[in-house]
């Protein structure tokens, strides 16, 4: 039977002295940060409350598009034919790219549509494309987000739109959708995210229909890339907000703002205190032999723990704080082992900052053990000896 594992490494100690958190006041009645470089929580308000993500659900609606593309069912040239039903059910809908019926827009072009404009038309037409209608698409949505871990969210439609509670999202799980969106696809992330406009359609004159990104956060923040705002009558004036400064990402949600300009307002000074109210502390480079964990039946009796990136801490600006750091993992692990596998977890203890938990994978495979191996060590186990 496997046992929960813990494992101290030598206290960093900085100084003595101790910070307080840095204390943040918004309006906003719901509102989450966190820093993806340490994976520490900065701030977080009715994070766990169940709201209407208005366009903020059209991330999950990248998300599934993204997945489809990385397993090769999805092409960015692949060309979508337009449904009339959906043409004349979302034509002047809210956010619209202008698609028209008779347009035979590739997937990347609809992705353009979605992230860039909003399109309400680009979704619906793009989750078509992918699950023959939306209803299945949105179940797909659904299940994605149970898979990585979006524990109190569902989705019945791939925009947002007003659907009678069916959609619902917390702002803690947008904070993981904004995350896994750039480090599961980085450059497809890289690719899409970002940019200040796009252009399609047409006008009754002939001229050519641009429309700017509504991210309120570019030309702003140094960094900024992402991700989606969202506006109902309901939902109120949401963003999930994503800005990279120096290897440091932080992902910010704010919602339920009761106008165009406080979102605005708010989701730059927001972004700004985190930057500028917390620093990180490098811990480990990427690729660093932090540990080694023991391992059951395999052709080594252990395996290295490695960071999968540059690890760091988030503290305060300026703090001195003491950094405890534990390694956790159930163990022995059973082989085999993947090279890059996540089997353990860094924990990161601060004075002023709290606890911080960050991945540790395999620094090399382990292939299970032949079996004379395992016979001699279950014998070996039976006399005590391991």
């Amino acid at each position: 039977m496997n046992r929960l594992f813990w494992a101290s490494l030598p206290l960093l100690a900085i100084s003595s002295a101790v910070l307080a958190v840095p204390a943040y006041e918004t309006d906003a009645p719901i509102a989450y940060m966190t820093d993806l470089s340490s994976g520490s929580i900065l701030f977080e308000k009715n994070a766990d409350k169940q709201i209407p993500p208005a366009s903020m659900a059209k991330m999950m609606t990248v998300y599934v598009a993204f997945d489809q593309i990385e397993k090769g069912k999805l092409t960015l040239d692949q060309k979508v034919k337009i449904q009339r039903e959906t043409w004349q059910k979302w034509t002047g809908q809210g956010s619209t790219m202008f698609l028209g019926v008779n347009d035979e827009p590739t997937v990347k072009d609809l992705l353009h549509g979605v992230i860039t404009l909003s399109g309400n038309d680009a979704s619906v037409v793009l989750a078509e494309a992918i699950g023959g209608t939306e209803e299945n698409f949105a179940d797909l949505m659904t299940k994605t987000a149970k898979r990585i871990g979006m524990k109190n969210s569902r989705f019945g439609n791939s925009t947002g739109w007003p659907d009678e509670g069916k959609t619902l999202v917390t702002a803690r799980d947008l904070g993981l959708l904004g995350a896994r969106l750039s480090d599961d696809f980085p450059t497809l992330y890289k690719d899409f995210f970002g940019l200040t406009e796009f252009t399609w359609g047409k006008t009754n004159s002939g001229e050519p229909i641009t429309q700017p990104n509504r991210n309120p956060l570019l030309g702003k923040i140094d960094g900024a890339d992402g991700l989606k705002t969202g506006h109902t009558e309901e939902a109120g004036f949401g963003f999930t907000g994503s800005a990279e400064q120096n290897g440091r990402r932080i992902i910010s949600v704010l919602a339920g703002l009761d106008s165009y300009g406080g979102r605005s307002n708010e989701s730059v000074k927001f972004m700004n205190w985190g930057f500028n109210a917390w620093e990180t502390k490098n811990l480990f480079k990427k690729g660093t032999i932090i540990e080694s964990a023991e391992v059951q039946l395999g052709n080594s009796s252990s395996v290295s723990l490695i960071a999968p990136k540059d690890l760091s801490a988030t503290l305060p600006k300026g703090s001195d704080g003491n950094l405890s750091i534990k390694i956790r993992y159930n163990g022995p692990i059973k082989a085999p082992i993947s090279v890059g596998q996540q089997i353990a977890t860094l924990v990161v203890s601060t004075d002023d900052a709290g606890t911080q938990i960050m991945p540790l994978v395999a620094g090399e495979a382990v292939e299970e053990a032949g079996f004379f191996d395992r016979v001699w060590a279950g014998f070996k186990s039976l006399l005590g000896l391991t």
